[in-house]
């Protein structure tokens, strides 16, 4: 994909020529004018000279005399000009210039084209594109206070809360993770949750077949009770009593609604249970559900092997690379009520994918992606990669099920980033074999690399974005690029009627707030999932930012704490005296570098 030694690769990834001829183009432009008007004028001279010989040719010498001049000069006048506006009107049947006329209408149209013109190389960038600003002043602190009352005391022996979880891997585990403050918030012991097998995607892996289920037993030792099977009752099975509770409830709402059915059946199952906990609690239980999240949520040992062999094998190709989940498989765009020019091929298939769901209302498309719901196309993404900095030779790990239009739609991202890679492409067929029939494992191995990568960028806000997205920023602020899907929309709509600097630009000042930066968001806005602010606290009050950017510092990498070091072993904290000795300064301390227009789409990604 080059074109001498500036390689262009065009967003359809076309060659055209640089934009750098275009100087070159309208001096060949302006030749050209000048010498189709020459052979026009030199045509018409040739004519008029046929006619007066013509008319020469037929009058007899002898009205040629000297009284008969002057009216024969003015006869011949007037028959010249005839002849002249009549030869005007007849097109010629092969015009002399219609090949250079061709060739006038080539090069304006290459001009037009050439403008938006897109580099292999992703040029300078001021930022470092694979860390983040002032990310070594925070790190996540998720340790119990002093006043968080212990599990071996407050834990009723007669009260079992039973979870049924909904969806796929990650919004499985955002029930899990709320089960485990709704269980201490009723003072109930908590059964290890039943994962769902009837949704969409059909996986019939059970917790302990997709987590360490002692480990999660052990680690939550102090703050909740947690068995993996509800107790018989004097030699009988207990019976849970079945409900649901409402989107949100509250602690008050749990304490109405579930609390006394617990008191008199024991034993409560609580059904499609997917964000149902409210979504801002008091700081400890936020940093209940971030020890659960982050520390005892840990994936089987067959499932982390072979998620960390997969992020060695993307990083002997390269120092970094990105990861990127592109999330434009069919249902997504089923769900979202996008359209992207596929026509009544893609309307009827979509169409009847939204059939799935009963309750889903129709969506105008254009209203939709004005609005920044849309996820991008591949094409889209990669443009936005290159236009933030990243070039031709960058490693792209891609984590994906089956896309929409297949390879056709891949294509002009694979042309962007040759560098392509998929769990499918850098491990065999064997080593998958015990994956690849359930979707939530194959999911648990693109969760594992994504998390590793140096930058990852997720296509929509979805479970697995925000969790993520909440995770890279506990474990040191990773770099994460979430699209601006709103302003740039517009932005790739106008982009031929633009130069690639231009465009570029634009992106860098949209892509502002949406870089994983530690203070993007204000504190408790969104999801807390993604935003859990309640546990990342600033390592020093007494280091100012500005001194921060203009001092010399070690590399991060070397001074941070791994995720075992931040680990608990029965619930002792391994450096939480330190944590807390530096935990006094909140996220709320730092100016937001997010405008009022990027606060009020940060509205949208929340629930």
């Amino acid at each position: 994909m080059e074109n001498g030694r500036n390689g262009v690769v065009s967003a359809n990834t076309l060659l055209l020529p640089s934009p750098a001829n275009k100087y070159q183009q309208r001096i060949e432009l302006v030749n050209l004018g000048v010498m189709e008007r020459k052979k026009h004028l030199t045509t018409h001279t040739d004519k008029s000279r046929i006619i007066g010989l013509l008319i020469a040719s037929v009058l007899p010498r002898r009205i040629l005399h000297r009284t008969l001049i002057s009216a024969i000069s003015a006869f011949s006048a007037s028959l010249l000009l005839i002849f002249a506006l009549f030869s005007l009107s007849i097109p010629s049947p092969t015009p002399p210039h219609t090949h250079n006329n061709a060739r006038v209408r080539s090069l304006l149209e290459t001009h037009q084209d050439s403008v938006f013109a897109v580099p292999t190389s992703g040029g300078s960038c001021k930022n470092d594109l694979w860390s983040s600003r002032r990310s070594r002043l925070f790190s996540g602190c998720s340790i119990a206070g002093d006043n968080f009352a212990k599990a071996n005391v407050k834990t009723h022996p007669d009260r079992y809360l039973l979870i049924a979880t909904s969806g796929g891997l990650n919004q499985q585990r955002t029930g899990i993770i709320d089960a485990v403050v709704a269980a201490y918030l009723l003072n109930a012991t908590l059964v290890v949750p039943e994962l769902d097998h009837a949704s969409f995607w059909k996986d019939t892996s059970n917790f302990s077949e997709l987590f360490d289920t002692d480990w999660f037993i052990t680690f939550l030792l102090n703050d909740v009770s947690v068995v993996k099977h509800l107790p018989n009752s004097k030699g009988k099975f207990m019976a849970p009593y079945t409900l649901r509770v409402p989107r949100k409830c509250t602690p008050k709402c749990y304490e109405d609604r579930v609390l006394p059915m617990l008191v008199k059946k024991r034993a409560v199952r609580l059904t499609k249970f997917d964000y149902r906990l409210a979504n801002r609690l008091d700081e400890d239980l936020q940093k209940l559900r971030c020890r659960v999240n982050y520390h005892a949520l840990k994936f089987t040992d067959s499932i982390q092997e072979m998620g960390h062999l997969l992020v060695e094998r993307m990083k002997m190709k390269s120092k970094h690379f990105i990861a990127l989940h592109l999330r434009f498989e069919p249902d997504m765009l089923a769900f979202s009520g996008c359209y992207y020019g596929g026509g009544e091929k893609e309307k009827k298939e979509l169409s009847e994918i939204r059939k799935r769901w009963k309750n889903l209302h129709a969506n105008n498309p254009d209203k939709v992606r004005r609005h920044g719901r849309c996820p991008l196309t591949p094409e889209e993404v990669g443009l936005m990669l290159r236009a933030l900095g990243f070039g031709s030779d960058i490693h792209l790990y891609v984590a994906s099920g089956e896309i929409y239009g297949g390879e056709k739609t891949l294509a002009p991202l694979k042309a962007l980033f040759p560098n392509f890679h998929s769990k499918k492409t850098i491990a065999t067929k064997e080593e998958l074999a015990q994956f690849v029939s359930f979707s939530s494992r194959m999911a648990a191995l693109d969760f594992i690399v994504c998390d590793e990568s140096d930058v990852f960028v997720t296509n929509n806000n979805g479970n697995m974005a925000k969790i993520l997205a909440g995770r890279r920023r506990y474990f040191g602020h990773k770099p994460t690029i979430r699209p601006n899907a709103k302003k740039l929309n517009k932005l790739f709509m106008k982009k031929n009627n633009m130069t690639w600097e231009e465009f570029a630009s634009r992106v860098r000042t949209f892509q502002v707030g949406f870089m994983g930066e530690p203070n993007e968001l204000r504190p408790g806005s969104g999801e807390f999932h993604e935003n859990p602010s309640s546990c990342i606290c600033q390592n020093s009050s007494s280091e100012s930012l500005d001194n921060y950017e203009s001092s010399n510092r070690k590399n991060w990498a070397e001074e941070q704490f791994s995720e075992e070091e931040l680990e608990w072993s029965g619930g002792d904290c391994l450096h939480c005296k330190k944590q807390n000795r530096l935990k006094g300064i909140k996220l709320d301390s730092i100016p937001l570098l997010v405008s009022t227009s990027q606060a009020e789409l940060q509205e949208f990604f929340s629930d």
